[in-house]
């Protein structure tokens, strides 16, 4: 009798969608609170347009070096790791393997079974070592081009974020006009952001964009605030 096969549809790229909500929430509300708050101080949309750009850059520069320093500091933790836990094996090679037997015993694995599993797994050094770091210290090994990866998705998305709320200053020439549509774009794209972002991790999306406008919008009233008070 046919069946329909089984396809697995787990979600694989949480890092990425990290970074992009990491620079696309923060693109978002720091350009929004600059330009708002330089609203309150001048009327000429130029100027705010050239002290938006300006803090786009500095902005993208600055979160993307935050994202590579960031996955570099994972990176060389799990180097350390594994190197200690080579030492062991070569050092405490008695202590390790109670340590694998305790593993599966723990998995409800039979004492009988327990010996053979992990004679196997010692059987082959890196691959001993590979357990060890996943089911003791629960370590993924990290990609080697992470930091990279990180530091360009972080900075891409803060500029296609802080992006958002400044091009009403570039469309409009009076600052307070362009605030009040600045203000509607930004709420949009914080709740569409947001929608998408539960499609691709699996929440509901309506929720997600809620969370996600509320969030936003919080950060930006308050950075909003802030902005006003001191100018």
């Amino acid at each position: 009798m046919p069946t329909t096969p089984h396809v697995e549809t787990h979600f694989q790229a949480s890092e990425t969608v990290r970074d992009i909500v990491i620079g696309m929430a923060d693109g978002l509300t720091v350009p929004f609170a600059l330009a708002a708050g330089l609203s309150g101080t001048t009327a000429n949309s130029s100027i705010i347009v050239v002290a938006g750009l300006a803090e786009i850059a500095a902005g993208s520069i600055a979160m993307g070096l935050g994202g590579y320093l960031a996955a570099k500091t994972d990176i060389d933790h799990y180097r350390s790791e594994r190197q200690r836990e080579q030492r062991e094996t070569f050092e405490l090679p008695d202590k390790e393997t109670e340590e694998v037997a305790e593993i599966f015993s723990s998995y409800g694995l039979a004492p009988e079974h327990v010996g053979p599993v992990v004679a196997a797994i010692k059987s082959d050094r890196e691959r001993w070592i590979d357990f060890m770091m996943r089911f003791e210290l629960g370590f993924e090994a990290p990609d080697p081009n992470r930091a990279r990866q990180s530091a360009l998705t972080i900075a891409l998305s803060y500029i296609g974020g802080g992006l958002v709320p400044l091009v009403p200053y570039m469309v409009f020439s009076t600052a307070g006009s362009a605030l009040l549509v600045s203000v509607a774009v930004t709420l949009a794209a914080l709740f569409l952001f947001g929608f998408i972002k539960g499609r691709f991790t699996g929440i509901n999306p309506l929720r997600g964009g809620l969370q996600m406008l509320a969030t936003g919008g919080l950060a930006s009233a308050a950075a909003f605030t802030l902005a006003k008070l001191i100018s």
